[in-house]
């Protein structure tokens, strides 16, 4: 088995700099979870590493494949400077903990709820997956083994999110677009959504 995490380390480190601080989160059961932050201009990014040590399985299968299946790794865009966001950074490592904690595979347009805020004062509960390969490009792995894909989040309020139960996720992302939502100001309030 190849480790995946240094060549996933290594494609983070290529598309946004060297991290300027780390830090991991260890769930009882699970593998562990590091999140890197970077630092570019008066944007900070948060990575998860970790999440992509192994495929996420299909929760219904009766066995979880070792070697195929998606990979990912999760990335939070904000703007500096506004609110204290490092404390993502628990939260974060939840959401990659979770294809291992309970199943989860997390694909473009799911939502995912932590259910509090994402940081302290925060108005965001939850997140919405985005496609990948904007930030960072996917990353290839030799065959048989499925690249990892790096998976922007787009905080959510829960007016947001309970929207985009209703409408989906390329409604939600009309909206935003329609009214010109700031997706990484971590102060932002609700798009309206009348």
């Amino acid at each position: 088995m190849v480790d995946v995490l240094p060549l996933v380390e290594a494609r983070l480190n290529t598309a946004l700099g060297e991290p300027d601080a780390r830090a991991a989160v260890t769930f009882l059961g699970t593998d562990r979870i590091e999140v890197l932050r970077f630092q570019e201009g008066d944007v900070l990014r948060y990575a998860t590493l970790g999440m992509s040590a192994h495929p996420m399985a299909d929760p219904t299968a009766m066995l979880a494949d070792p070697v195929k299946g998606p990979r990912a790794e999760l990335v939070l865009s904000v703007r500096a400077g506004v609110a204290d966001t490092d404390p993502v950074l628990r939260p974060l490592a939840v959401l990659a903990a979770s294809p291992q904690v309970e199943g989860l595979v997390v694909t473009p347009g799911a939502s995912l709820d932590v259910g509090e805020p994402l940081w302290p004062g925060a108005p965001f509960t939850s997140v919405l997956v985005g496609e990948p390969g904007g930030l960072v490009e996917d990353l290839d792995l030799d065959d048989p083994l499925d690249p990892v894909r790096f998976l922007p989040l787009l905080p959510m309020t829960p007016n947001e999110a309970a929207w985009k139960r209703v409408h989906g996720a390329q409604a939600l992302h009309e909206r935003w677009l329609a009214h010109g939502t700031d997706l990484r100001d971590p102060a932002r309030g609700s798009v309206p959504l009348d």
